[in-house]
């Protein structure tokens, strides 16, 4: 595979269709075609798991905090399952891995849906612990297919020169932000339009066919040769020097997107416990899914920024804007009132996430990439288990606007955790020769 963007190395007609396509016409070329829908739509069974678990859960148990807390027990079995899944990537290398996963994913999620229903018969208290338990297993056997893309490209763009790997990881980790986002609109939507219109159970049971079959795909994709194991090859090198990890460098991240979890699983929460308020909990899936929207495009946006805006001020100031947001989910008392504001709180989101990932692989050590992304992707899981934990509890004893709380709060922290951010990083650069 021809993998250099040296122009001359490409005809004409190829160089018109990356003009066309702006920066993003260089990502096909270095991947190859298959690879861009396949990963996409690959991570559709996790965008689906804990919004599928939360709805079938609540449906069928008539409580929004069973239902929350199974949706954390998801949260947490992702936290726990994903940086080992990323760690044995790096080691054994990601289509082993990656093949495993998929077919115990599948199972542990048929199994959630069984054990839901069996729970609802003559012994509940033992069959919420059996759903419980499915949930975490469900959650830590999730093929992390949005970390293991990120670090493929990664070990892609190291065979370009080297002027243009900063300016390529840019756009590479922003369409990567976009469709993390994408699929986590779908997903949502999927179980929105599924449960509603069929039967709570359908989400989660497509859900399971996908992880079967388009992660398998994913596995075996060619650009897995690209990464290798045991760091070998240059997947290592877009991280910082040495495999020892600076637990504080690369720990403000990892918090970071626990708190963007947090303020996930809490919004996902209240928003049931919101339409709930109207008689129908499934549209939760379908008005959530509005967030994605504005946070899809405005992480595509992210490459065109300025580069005198680093990436520790763009945590700052999209985390102050996500935070003064938030406050807009205490204001409204209509679902049309609600759908613009989740409209509007989506814009910050996208590159939030866009910028927390990029920051991650800056900090990463060497073959610790898998590792590191991993850990990024279950910082968002765990938060999502703490969200939708505590906004579930508060949802059921206090209603659905206490429970907004919750997402303003996390709001919140990543701004704190931003200021964090470029004070660290700040103090750890180079300071100029006088």
């Amino acid at each position: 595979m021809t993998t250099s963007l040296d122009p001359r190395q490409h005809t004409p007609p190829s160089r018109r269709g990356t003009r066309l396509l702006g920066r993003y016409g260089v990502l096909p070329q270095l991947s190859g075609r298959g690879f861009i829908p396949l990963g996409l739509f690959a991570r559709l069974p996790l965008a689906m798991l804990t919004v599928g678990v939360l709805t079938l859960v609540t449906a069928v148990s008539h409580s929004y905090a069973l239902g929350g807390f199974a949706a954390g027990a998801v949260g947490i079995g992702s936290a726990a399952g994903a940086p080992l899944i990323g760690y044995l990537a790096d080691r054994l290398g990601q289509r082993h891995v990656l093949l495993v996963a998929a077919v115990s994913n599948a199972l542990a999620i048929t199994s959630v849906v069984v054990l839901t229903y069996l729970a609802d018969g003559s012994n509940p208290h033992a069959g919420t612990v059996l759903v419980l338990a499915a949930a975490f297993v469900s959650g830590a056997t999730s093929p992390q297919v949005g970390p293991l893309a990120r670090v493929r490209w990664m070990a892609l763009s190291e065979k370009l020169p080297v002027s243009r790997r900063d300016t390529v990881m840019d756009t590479a980790l922003s369409f990567e932000g976009t469709a993390d986002e994408l699929t986590f609109v779908l997903g949502p939507a999927l179980v929105g339009i599924l449960a509603s219109l069929v039967a709570p159970w359908l989400p989660l049971a497509l859900a399971a066919v996908l992880s079967v079959s388009l992660v398998c795909l994913f596995a075996v994709h060619p650009t897995e040769s690209a990464v290798g194991r045991h760091g070998r090859g240059t997947a290592g090198q877009a991280g910082a020097s040495g495999s020892r990890i600076n637990w504080l460098r690369v720990g403000i991240p990892v918090l970071g997107m626990v708190s963007m979890g947090t303020f996930f699983g809490a919004t996902q929460t209240a928003l049931i416990a919101f339409t709930g308020s109207f008689g129908s909990t499934e549209l939760a899936g379908l008005l959530y899914s509005v967030v994605g929207l504005s946070s899809a495009g405005a992480a595509l946006s992210v490459p065109f920024w300025p580069a005198r805006l680093t990436h520790p001020v763009r945590w700052l100031c999209v985390a102050a804007l996500m935070a003064g947001l938030s406050a807009l989910l205490l204001l409204p008392g209509s679902v049309p009132a609600m759908v613009g504001v989740l409209f509007v709180l989506g814009i910050p989101v996208g590159p939030s996430l866009v910028t927390i990932f990029t920051i991650g692989g800056m900090v990463a050590p060497k073959r610790r990439l898998g590792t590191v992304m991993t850990a990024l992707a279950s910082g968002i899981v765990a938060g999502t288990a703490i969200g939708s934990s505590i906004a579930g509890s508060l949802a059921q004893s206090r209603g659905y606007g206490t429970a907004f709380l919750v997402p303003v709060g996390a709001a919140l922290v990543l701004m704190l955790l931003g200021v964090l951010m470029v004070v660290l990083l700040r103090r750890s650069a180079p300071q100029p020769a006088h």
